[in-house]
């Protein structure tokens, strides 16, 4: 799809399943390089980035099969080569956990340089310095990240993150599983996919200790066996429907949830006005009236998480009073306020900092996605707007999110998805059927 049309103003009714957690599962995909053997990866949300993932470890030789809508098993015993598509792989900021993951079996990698979301630079220093304490050169050649290891193992060693840095801690414990001896990430980040990430990892025979904490231990294993998984469901996903139901209104389950992992993001939106009611993997959100203001700070998890930043934005454009958004986490994470902007809202940004002034509604305008979180957030400012609004470049939506229009239409809302044949992953669900 290349826009959705939403007819605003309609509360949202009903009950919405959450998909596995993409953040997990863009890293767990590159990790099976690791395993000798089978991966059966359950919960596999259907998005793009999961996609081209798929394609690249097809295109570089594995073996993949669907099982059903999100269940894969990936066999990568039969690669041989340290090198990946070019052109798929600039397309995908994860693609960067295939250097972590060929290190660790090669002990070499050529990858392409990331790509995905540009909301600010995102340097992968923190990974090159893991890679390099562990003993791999690391340098640019022509587009691509050239990694090698004298001797062709890695080394255990000491690594101590400048900045908590989710990519970087991942990176690390996927190349840390095969190393020679034991790796400490020190200062390490705790989000929920990371500790997954050292499930799975360890459910195929790797040895990691302290996931979740700012100290992981990773005592590097010959081999790895294969086995089956299943991937956690997506927080932020979760959090995005909380946001919608939230602005548009309205009394939604949210299904296939873990409701601790979102206890920072439930807490702001109670100070919102918005009423929650915990299940054993549900959570009801219910929102009647105006929300009120309230200051968010974006932080490292268990703090409340950058990803949601954009959506609570749009919330807190039409709640009562004055509110302050401090990003915690990235540089230039406000593109999308001028999109906003054009739809009514009153927001002024001085570098990290957002003042937000409520308005008592927003209005339809064509708008579109700066990126994957912000067009989340343009989708929600469309549902609570009155009129019509279009947004536009939503395949950096579908990077993240399974059957977004699917799912909220089954909620009530009036979004419909228009089709066009020059979307960028087009060419790549041809060579993965799935």
């Amino acid at each position: 799809m290349t826009k959705y049309v939403i007819h605003g103003g309609k509360p949202l009714y009903g009950e919405v399943e959450i998909s596995g957690a993409k953040n997990a599962a863009v890293a767990i995909i590159p990790a099976t390089l690791l395993v000798d053997g089978v991966c059966r990866i359950e919960n596999i949300p259907q998005i793009s980035d999961v996609t081209l993932l798929l394609t690249i470890l097809k295109e570089m030789g594995a073996k993949i099969r669907t099982v059903n809508k999100h269940t894969m098993d990936i066999d990568c015993s039969g690669i041989m080569s340290e090198e990946g598509p070019y052109e798929l792989m600039r397309k995908i900021r994860a693609s960067y956990y295939l250097i972590g993951a060929m290190l660790g079996r090669f002990g070499s990698s050529k990858v392409a340089m990331p790509g995905g979301c540009d909301f600010g630079v995102r340097p992968i220093d923190q990974h090159i310095k893991g890679f390099s304490a562990m003993g791999a050169s690391v340098e640019v050649k022509n587009g691509l990240i050239c990694s090698s290891v004298s001797g062709g193992r890695l080394k255990g060693a000491n690594v101590y993150l400048d900045v908590v840095s989710v990519g970087a801690t991942m990176n690390i414990m996927i190349a840390a599983a095969l190393a020679e001896g034991r790796t400490v990430i020190e200062n390490a980040a705790k989000e929920p996919h990371i500790v997954d990430l050292a499930n799975f990892l360890n459910s195929m025979g790797a040895d990691i200790m302290g996931a979740g904490t700012d100290v992981i231990k990773i005592n590097g294993v010959k081999r790895m066996k294969g086995g089956s998984y299943s991937i956690i469901p997506d927080q932020i996903e979760a959090g995005t429907y909380i946001a919608a139901t939230a602005a548009a209104g309205g009394n939604v389950l949210v299904k296939n949830v873990i409701p601790k992992h979102l206890d920072c993001i439930t807490v702001k939106f109670e100070e919102m006005g918005v009423n929650f009611e915990n299940r054993e993997d549900a959570i009801l959100v219910k929102s009647e009236g105006r929300l009120s203001g309230t200051n968010v700070k974006t932080m490292p998890y268990p703090g409340f998480p950058t990803d949601m930043q954009p959506q609570i934005a749009v919330s807190l454009s039409i709640a009562s009073g004055t509110s302050v958004i401090t990003e915690g986490v990235w540089d230039n994470r406000y593109k999308y306020v001028d999109e906003l902007r054009r739809m009514g809202a009153e927001i002024q940004v001085d570098g990290k900092i957002a003042v937000i002034q409520g308005v008592q509604r927003l209005t339809g305008a064509p708008i579109k996605s700066c990126d994957l979180r912000a067009g989340a957030a343009m989708v929600i400012a469309g549902l609570c707007a009155s009129g019509t609004t279009e947004v536009e470049e939503v395949y950096h939506i579908e990077r993240g999110y399974e059957e977004f229009v699917g799912k909220l239409r089954k909620l009530g809302a009036d979004i419909i998805g228009v089709e066009e044949d020059n979307s960028p992953y087009t060419e790549v669900k041809e060579i993965l059927a799935i």
